[in-house]
């Protein structure tokens, strides 16, 4: 059973997506979505099609899953869920690891369930005259969710799948001491208090449709919600624990207020919602396998383009830019063809495949698909419409990638005029756009302009994001770099530091965004004439780099030539050649051969062999 615990800061108003429980967000948008999808008799035949290739060595289980597909019916659906056949166990692992193919598979089955539960729901409220009463679940904690739990008296607890409890304590207090001797698991008895007149969450006394006719069980819909009111050992000889849980309701402030953030972040509509969910919360390898079954299922072309662009952005999340560019020209090919569509639709296309070539370090494609996107929203968009403005920023970073730094200035501040203008004084695509300024006027040499922007962009972010948002690290860095270019090292380190140790919170060890970071901090150790300090960081860079990036992308060159200039310092030339040379071999390759970076790392060979 997954549970989900959100302690109560993180339903406040500077909430972040990021910093929520996966699974809370997951069940909470997907039990929605099987409201909102239609199924037909086909989804039953698919899904026991594939349980069939599951289970061809088990006989068994095979003619379950016949007696299935020939006799179910919704009005069956917790008959089907209790008697804890395939259908059952296929529901909660899928549940428990956020299997998008088998959820959707299952959806029918789900919603089914859920329904069910609802119509038992409202016709015992009419036959059950007590106002609360109390039911419990005994199961084991692993020590690091229960650490948690004890640590969070006051905050939210979900589950994920449908949740079974009991009348009976003695029952739930066997499953808790069964639990408890398991290595690593605290044995646990949820005593929850229900209130019958709490609309949140339908749940149901199922013991005329349970498989099991013979128990007092409530079935709980999933997603069920709880406050948790208090964690305590049942006695001081046992190491079982009871923590009493209070069901929500619909009129609690703080769970509409996370439903409702949560809803506003997600996009889309039925399946697509939960693609955005995966791809927001940083799980590309879950949404791969959502949109693929989706794509399988697909006939109309317009829902195939939809989710081919989809697979692009899952495929440039992963850094497979070839995979992401293959998926975005399908999904353009079909929109172009299809000429009932509005034109308007095909702009985000272009957009996206822009970003894709942007970056790979193909700067000249990422500019004529960026500006096939410009142009349609030209035609189409009021002159101050805020999409505009996107465009113009996304044009102006091209041109900074590219060493042009008056044209990537010049559109820079046609976003920000159009931000400035439409934007409320502290949103954060003003942030975006002084960002973006700071940086021109940082590589063209104007560091108090620089600083002055940064700043400004900066204080939107602190007011608008949580202490330890990855947006806020960007923002350290970049300041720091200006420091870095006036001299000011201690500072410039301090900030860098300080950006980190945000990211190292927030990513896994070799995340693709740590790498900016350690080249940074890396610069600063070079400037101060500390090599091997310089060479630690900048290797920790190009380890995620490699990894992470094609083999010809800007970003390895920079790595190469920083640790060739740190070798340098070292005086161990042919090491600092060799990586020279390397980056050298990339710039020609990626870059336009008028780029300042080309002519840099010519003269940076030249110093070094005149070193030799």
């Amino acid at each position: 059973m997954t549970i989900s615990i959100i302690r109560k800061n993180e339903t406040g108003p500077s909430k972040d997506l990021n910093q929520l429980e996966p699974s809370f967000m997951y069940t909470q948008i997907f039990k929605e979505i099987l409201l909102d999808v239609d199924y037909g008799q086909q989804a039953i035949q698919d899904l026991t099609e594939h349980c069939r290739k599951l289970n061809k060595d088990d006989n068994e289980e095979k003619q379950v899953i016949a007696e299935f597909e020939s006799t179910y019916e919704p009005s069956k659906a917790i008959w089907w869920y209790t008697r804890e056949c395939f259908t059952y166990k296929m529901l909660n692992r899928a549940l428990r690891t956020l299997d998008g193919d088998i959820i959707i598979r299952m959806g029918f089955f789900l919603r089914d369930v859920h329904q069910q539960i609802e119509d038992l729901h409202k016709k015992q409220a009419t036959i059950y005259k007590d106002k609360s009463f109390t039911v419990y679940r005994g199961q084991g904690l692993s020590t690091a969710d229960f650490e948690k739990l004890k640590n969070n008296e006051g905050g939210l607890i979900s589950f994920s799948n449908f949740l079974s409890t009991s009348t009976d304590r003695e029952t739930s207090l066997e499953f808790a001491n069964h639990a408890s001797t398991i290595k690593d698991m605290v044995g646990i008895v949820f005593q929850m208090t229900i209130d019958r007149t709490i609309s949140s969450t339908p749940f149901a006394k199922i013991r005329e449709e349970s498989y099991f006719n013979e128990e007092e069980e409530t079935l709980f819909s999933m997603h069920t919600v709880f406050r948790i009111d208090k964690v305590r050992k049942i006695n001081e000889k046992s190491s079982l624990y009871q923590v009493d849980l209070t069901l929500t309701s619909d009129d609690d402030q703080e769970l509409r207020d996370l439903t409702d953030y949560i809803r506003g972040e997600v996009k889309g509509e039925g399946w697509y919602r939960l693609g955005d969910l995966l791809l927001t919360i940083g799980q590309p390898n879950k949404a791969e396998e959502l949109y693929i079954s989706l794509i399988e299922q697909a006939s109309e072309d317009t829902d195939k383009a939809c989710i081919y662009a989809q697979l692009g952005w899952v495929k440039d999340d992963q850094g497979q830019y070839e995979r992401a560019i293959t998926y975005y020209t399908k999904a353009i090919k079909i929109k172009e063809q299809n000429s009932s569509e509005d034109e308007l639709d095909l702009s985000p296309y272009y957009n996206n495949i822009a970003m894709v070539y942007d970056n790979m370090g193909e700067y000249s494609k990422a500019l004529e698909f960026y500006e096939k996107s410009l142009k349609i929203k030209e035609k189409a968009l009021p002159p101050n419409h805020p999409s505009l403005a996107d465009s113009y920023n996304n044009i102006s970073q091209v041109y900074k990638n590219m060493g042009d730094y008056s044209k990537a200035l010049e559109f820079s501040e046609k976003a920000l005029k159009i931000r400035e203008e439409a934007l409320p004084p502290n949103h954060p695509s003003l942030a975006t756009s002084y960002n973006n300024i700071a940086i021109v006027y940082d590589n063209l040499g104007n560091y108090s302009k620089a600083l002055e922007f940064y700043e400004k962009s900066h204080q939107i972010l602190e007011k608008a994001l949580p202490p330890n948002h990855p947006n806020l690290a960007s923002s350290y860095n970049n300041i720091a770099i200006v420091h870095v270019n006036m001299g000011e090292y201690s500072k410039a380190l301090k900030l860098f530091e300080k950006g980190l140790k945000i990211d190292e919170k927030n990513l896994p060890p070799n995340h693709s965004d740590l790498a900016p970071p350690y080249n940074n901090i890396g610069a600063v150790y070079y400037t101060m004439k500390d090599y091997l300090k310089a060479l630690e960081f900048y290797e920790k860079s190009l380890h995620i780099r490699e990894k992470t990036l094609p083999p010809n992308h800007p970003d390895i060159a920079q790595s190469y030539n920083n640790i060739g200039m740190s070798y340098s310092g070292k005086s161990d030339h042919s090491q600092a050649l060799s990586f020279l040379e390397k980056a050298l071999a990339i710039r020609q390759k990626s870059l336009p051969s008028t780029h300042p970076l080309i002519e840099e790392t010519k003269d940076n060979i030249d110093y070094v062999k005149k070193k030799m």
